[in-house]
């Protein structure tokens, strides 16, 4: 008794020196910004705010000054977007040395799907439903962004999208508010780590705040009209979820939300993230976002520009100069207050405290480290796994897939199409890798799937011919002629088709879905020999494909899988890896359905059956979507018991605690994403069918059983009602447990009334 005693205390005096360490160096941390601003001109305080680009340019053009003249007059507190390692440390070396006050700069990038190792595009990392193994994608692009002397990225994208025309749902996790969030989290700690004061850790930051991904017509930048309730049940969660983890930074988004241009928006930026959330980090605008309120019409000049996005809470101008231009006039005229200048200051600064730059502004730029650092070979071998575990078995009529050995026989496979063997465009890989230089950088560091594919083949006894045909759609008809006699020859044939890299990202939204270049045209040619056809599409979005879907027995959705493409796609195709990927968007059958999504509202006139009058549906096509979301096969086969609720009526404040049993029934070793959904069925306010709660990715072996046990709290079944009160309704619920949206067991249990 005595020892325990003393070892309390002694637990407790070291808990209590630490944390008076901490806020002794808070204290410390905020004595010396208040000693910098007291020293500083007007002038130097909106410097701070100013962030200018360096070598490469992500956005609209804006003007361009002398960057380094800027930086030593003390004009620039952050340069995005810059490459050349060497002319960091001599930018930096300027802030340090040559200007007034020697404030050291924030180097900013887009770190999106890795940094010098291309990993996935997010939306493929989201398909894994594997918050490890995006954690640990988002560490390695940590390790070298930082080596390479980046302090700060523009990531995550934690927009939540259902709308596949807009091309930027390729940066992000997909329709789900749930995944989105714990995809969120994940990559805000990977990011980050535990303590950014370490140089081999970046600062992160959640965009686009807020409503990005419902832009009116999928076209980017355009306007979003919502409600409070869909803000706050769909949009925000995943960036409250990033808040709360601790993201350093946020960036506004480009469009205006019901009228108001979110960077100047002060309900989103002041009242929910700075009051709710009691957030106190960095905002930045988008590029220019703050210059094109002027262009929305919501502000006159840069001086009315400037003084509004200040005063909503946001930090810091990246690339449009407008702070510069119109903020010392509106503290001039009043429009501002110095006491909000000084904040926004305070924000920028602390930031650079936290990286730790002000003890050692050269801490990322370290030569030595960074030749050690770069292009690891065990950074690849994460970037094979992610990739093959991403990926999603859409269809696999009778068993095609894996591809068996040839067992003698002699056999030939053809691996034909414009995606089979590309070296241009940054295919398989997206515009979001500026880590390797500029946009059309040749892929040569992209094993393609011709690549990967031909010598796993060959090993396994087959004879293999590959016939690629031009990325662009514009081949002769003798290229289009080799390659079809080329499958003619073959015994299988594997097609890759789909998107270019450069069809991926920011400005890549599109008005049709289908697969672009006529490229359904070459498969219903393959698909007239008769032979084995197994389509894998490479894909930055869910994508439209009637007829493959109706006639090609094997369907892979490979997305954009990066460097690794061809290895990752070999271990898939021939079982190595059996895939585990689930869909984290649906995939609609028209684009005409478009938004499609599993969580949709209840309609008064429900269509049970395609061309019943008088109901919610369409003349020409099913409303049910050509794949759900959470659809993914795998190459063996798995049960799911019935529900058991320990406790099917709840009091207030109870969680629902329910079990199911899962059984790989099949022959092969598979991992399985066991996907939990609700549905009240009596609120307040109409609620969606169903609503993703929790989800458990296992591994089971050949006729192994797993028990997973779930809890379901209360605040998991409230929502927001018409007067903006977060609450859960007494009555009845749904609960669903399965494999996907739709392939669940389902099970009843009821909220008692609760007495106010």
């Amino acid at each position: 008794m005595l020892i325990n005693y003393v070892w309390r205390r002694r637990l407790f005096f070291l808990v209590s020196l630490l944390n008076s360490i901490f806020v002794l160096n808070a204290q410390d941390t905020e004595a010396r910004i208040n000693l910098l601003l007291a020293k500083m001109t007007v002038d130097e305080k909106i410097g701070q705010l100013n962030q200018l680009p360096g070598d490469l340019m992500t956005g609209s053009e804006v003007g361009k000054e002398d960057l380094l003249a800027q930086i030593r007059s003390g004009r620039v507190g952050s340069v995005l977007s810059h490459t050349n390692f060497e002319q960091k440390i001599i930018l930096q070396r300027a802030a340090v040395s040559e200007s007034r006050l020697g404030i050291p700069l924030l180097f900013g990038f887009d770190v999106i799907h890795g940094y010098k190792t291309v990993f996935p595009i997010p939306l493929a990392q989201a398909a894994s439903w594997d918050m490890r193994a995006i954690e640990e994608v988002e560490r390695i692009a940590a390790r070298e962004a930082s080596a390479d002397g980046q302090h700060w990225t523009f990531s995550p994208m934690v927009d939540v999208s259902r709308d596949p025309r807009w091309g930027r749902v390729m940066e992000g996790a997909g329709e789900d508010p749930y995944l989105s969030g714990k995809i969120a989290e994940a990559r805000v700690r990977g990011f980050q780590g535990d303590d950014l004061g370490q140089s081999s850790t970046i600062a992160a930051c959640a965009k686009h705040f807020a409503g990005y991904g419902f832009s009116e017509a999928g076209r980017d930048y355009n306007t979003v009209d919502m409600s409070e309730q869909r803000l706050r049940e769909v949009v925000l969660p995943p960036f409250k979820a990033a808040a709360k983890v601790g993201v350093a930074t946020f960036m506004n988004a480009f469009n205006t939300l019901n009228g108001v241009p979110a960077s100047m928006n002060k309900y989103l930026i002041t009242d929910i993230l700075r009051g709710e959330w009691t957030w106190s980090g960095l905002v930045v605008s988008d590029w220019n976002s703050f210059g094109e309120t002027i262009v929305h019409g919501a502000a006159a000049d840069d001086v009315d520009a400037a003084s509004k996005c200040l005063s909503a809470g946001s930090d810091m101008d990246m690339a449009g100069g407008t702070f510069q231009r119109g903020l010392k006039k509106a503290l001039e005229g009043k429009r501002i207050s110095m006491q909000q200048l000084d904040e926004a200051v305070r924000r920028v600064l602390r930031l650079k405290y936290s990286l730790g730059l002000f003890d050692n502004p050269f801490l990322y730029l370290d030569g030595e480290r960074r030749l050690k650092e770069l292009s690891q070979p065990v950074y690849r071998e994460t970037a094979r796994s992610i990739a093959a575990s991403s990926m999603v078995l859409l269809k696999n009529q009778g068993k095609i897939l894996p591809i068996r050995p040839a067992a003698g026989l002699k056999k030939k496979i053809a691996i034909v199409g414009p995606m089979a063997d590309s070296k241009t465009n940054k295919d398989y890989m997206s515009f979001w890798t500026l880590g390797l230089g500029m946009q059309y950088y040749d892929s040569t560091q992209v094993v393609t799937p011709a690549e990967g594919l031909k010598p796993v083949l060959e090993n396994m006894g087959y004879e293999v011919l590959v016939r690629p045909v031009c990325t662009a759609g514009d081949c002769d008809e003798k290229s289009y002629a080799m390659m079809i006699e080329t499958a003619r020859e073959a015994d299988i044939i594997i097609a890759c088709v789909g998107e270019r890299g450069l069809d991926c990202g920011e400005s890549k939204s599109v008005a049709s879905l289908d697969l672009p270049r006529n490229q359904e045209g070459l498969l219903r040619l393959l698909g007239r020999f008769g032979k084995p056809v197994v389509m894998v599409l490479f894909n930055s979005r869910p994508m439209t494909f009637e007829w493959a879907s109706e006639n090609i027995p094997a369907i892979l959705v490979a997305w954009q899988p990066g460097f690794e493409t061809g290895n990752a796609l070999a271990d898939v195709l021939t079982g190595r890896v059996n895939p585990s990927g689930k869909l984290p968007m649906t995939f609609p059958r028209k684009v005409g359905q478009v938004p499609i999504y599993y969580n949709h509202l209840r309609t008064g006139r429900p269509q049970a059956s395609f061309g019943m009058p008088f109901t919610s549906g369409y003349l020409d096509v099913s409303a049910t979507p050509a794949y759900p979301f959470g659809h993914g096969l795998s190459y063996t086969e798995f049960q799911y018991s019935d529900i058991t609720i320990t406790k099917p009526t709840l009091e207030k404040g109870e969680s629902l605690a329910a079990s199911i049993s899962v059984t790989n029934i099949g022959d092969r070793i598979g991992s399985e994403v066991i996907q939990c959904y609700t549905q009240d069925l009596t609120a307040e306010v109409a609620r969606p069918v169903k609503e993703l709660k929790r989800f458990l990715k296992i591994t089971l072996n050949p006729g192994e059983t797993k028990k997973i046990q779930l809890k379901i709290s209360q605040e998991d079944l409230s929502y927001w009602d018409n007067e903006l009160r977060f609450r859960v309704d007494p009555g009845k619920f749904k609960l669903f447990i399965g494999g996907s949206s739709e392939a669940v067991k389902e099970a009843d249990f009821e909220v008692k009334s609760i007495k106010k």
